[in-house]
């Protein structure tokens, strides 16, 4: 039994996705890894489990700095492969759970949709603690796991918080870290404390159709309102300011509103 943490890693983007490869070898000096991912393309799965999966295991080889990683393609989608790592593939209790890193910013109303931190989720709901790291792109970047993007400055601040995940833990109340790199960042980037908008960041535009039957799926635009954004919001840090932001999530999404405005209403039933 190796005495080094166990690391997961997972994504969305697929086993196959560069980021995910960049997170890999971002990790490898801190603990023994165990790679499970998705097989195919899974952006936008949020935490789902749909009853389609079959959950048929593809043995993958990743290269990472002149080593083979083994890793698993799961038919699966990310909160799936999570499950399949924690309780079938695991060779003993897994340490920490790092999720990414994504093609694309994971920001404002985006995250409760986004499949890199549904991996997440699925982990830090069974008590462990959790890091979903996405880089800022390009949206026709969205989709391309394989796009020839630098991951480098997100990996490197991956590793410098996965390991402070575990030499001393989450911060008190926060189930995961969710981390997100903006596109021109160096490592020199400051880092910002955050917390996620409630102003919106992916606007849907209607499709252009002559008929009912036509394919035509809702778009989106990307939008980054100065005036309405929140000062300590993540939208504002990545796409405005142009720093690294670091919001603490919990799973618990129950709202804070005051006991005494709850016993109002409850007397109003």
């Amino acid at each position: 039994m190796s005495d080094r943490p166990l690391i997961l890693l997972t994504n969305d983007d697929g086993v196959h996705s560069f980021g995910l490869h960049a997170a890999v070898a971002a990790c490898e000096p801190l603990g023994d890894l165990l790679v499970v991912a998705p097989i195919a393309q899974q952006t936008a799965a949020g935490r789902s489990k749909p009853v389609s999966s079959t959950g048929r295991l593809t043995r993958v080889e990743i290269h990472v700095h002149d080593r083979i990683i083994p890793a698993y393609g799961v038919d699966a989608s990310p909160a799936q492969a999570v499950e399949h790592a924690l309780f079938e593939l695991a060779p003993r209790p897994v340490d920490l759970v790092v999720s990414g890193i994504n093609y694309g910013e994971n920001v404002g109303e985006g995250l409760a949709v986004s499949g890199t931190l549904g991996a997440a989720l699925e982990g830090a709901s069974f008590g462990i603690p959790a890091i979903a790291i996405s880089r800022q792109t390009a949206p026709e970047h969205f989709l391309n796991h394989r796009a020839e993007l630098d991951f480098g400055v997100a990996a490197h601040f991956l590793r410098k918080l996965a390991a402070q995940v575990l030499a001393h833990g989450l911060p008190a109340g926060a189930d995961l870290l969710k981390i997100d790199v903006p596109e021109r960042a160096t490592p020199e980037t400051a880092c910002r404390w955050t917390r996620q908008s409630r102003r919106r960041y992916f606007i849907p535009i209607p499709p252009q159709r002559t008929d009912d039957n036509d394919a035509r799926p809702m778009g989106f635009e990307l939008r980054a309102d100065p005036d309405e954004l929140e000062a300590d919001s993540d939208v504002r840090a990545v796409i405005l300011d142009g720093v690294v932001s670091i919001t603490p999530i919990s799973g618990d999404m129950t709202a804070a509103v005051p006991a005494a405005l709850l016993a109002g209403w409850e007397s109003g039933c």
